[in-house]
């Protein structure tokens, strides 16, 4: 197998070439524009700043590379008009929405489905190595994250919407007429995805892992028994306000 820096130049490599492919001629330049925006300047910086420091694993970089690559799709086209009928009946003669019995273009939900399924990993490697998190909440917090991440992105396509307004209000939105068009990609498609991700690494630790039942079951266990809160104040004024950094947690 490939060492882990050449997979990441290898990556990033092909994510560059497929990036610069589908920014020739988008379907709606502005749309594409506002599509990137956070890719440009938030989410590809990001990851190559935390390289250095927190190189993620091969399995992490794969899974965040797919879904950039599908991201960059529904970019291209605006994903309310990605033509994957016009690609499955080239393939086997037949509509995918026809197949499956869906009745709009659902390419943004299959890709909040799968920011679930394929971000929730590498934000657990971030989690396990980062804060240290163990047991349930190793599972428990990459599903959150990926579930209040998405509803942040709802909230940004939202403000996007209501600034830009007009035609590429409505094609940056892209509800398609449907009033619970959020909560479906939110609640249930991208925590859907991130759940069967985590259930998934569960099992799989749970195979392999000797002491899985047990460190799952301290992760659960009361650490500090004493109150936080006011309690922990009147500790901290008791004490002249000073305690080491590695002390017991504070309010």
């Amino acid at each position: 197998m490939p060492g882990h820096r050449t997979y990441r130049f290898a990556l990033a490599g092909l994510f560059l070439v497929w990036w610069a492919a589908l920014a020739i001629a988008p379907k709606y330049r502005h749309d594409w524009m506002l599509e990137n925006a956070l890719v440009v300047f938030v989410f590809l910086p990001l990851i190559v700043l935390s390289h250095f420091k927190l190189p993620l694993s091969r399995i992490s970089y794969t899974l965040i590379f797919l879904f950039m690559a599908l991201h960059e799709v529904g970019a291209h086209y605006t994903y309310s008009e990605v033509p994957y009928d016009d690609w499955s009946h080239a393939l086997i003669g037949r509509d995918l929405n026809e197949l499956l019995g869906w009745e709009r273009n659902n390419f943004d939900r299959v890709i909040h489905f799968a920011y679930g399924l394929l971000l929730a990993y590498p934000i657990r490697e971030v989690f396990l190595r980062v804060a240290n998190v163990r047991g349930f909440w190793g599972y428990f917090l990459p599903l959150d994250l990926t579930m209040s991440t998405s509803m942040l992105f709802e909230l940004i396509e939202w403000g996007a919407a209501e600034l830009f307004g007009g035609e590429l209000g409505a094609a940056y939105l892209g509800t398609q007429g449907d009033i619970w068009d959020a909560h479906k990609d939110i609640m249930a498609l991208a925590s859907l995805g991130a759940l069967i991700a985590m259930l998934i690494t569960a099992a799989l630790n749970a195979a392999l892992q000797r002491d899985f039942a047990l460190e799952f079951a301290d992760s659960l266990r009361v650490k500090e028994r004493r109150p936080l809160g006011e309690d922990a104040i009147a500790r901290m004024l008791a004490q002249g306000g000073s305690r080491p950094l590695a002390s017991k947690p504070n309010g």
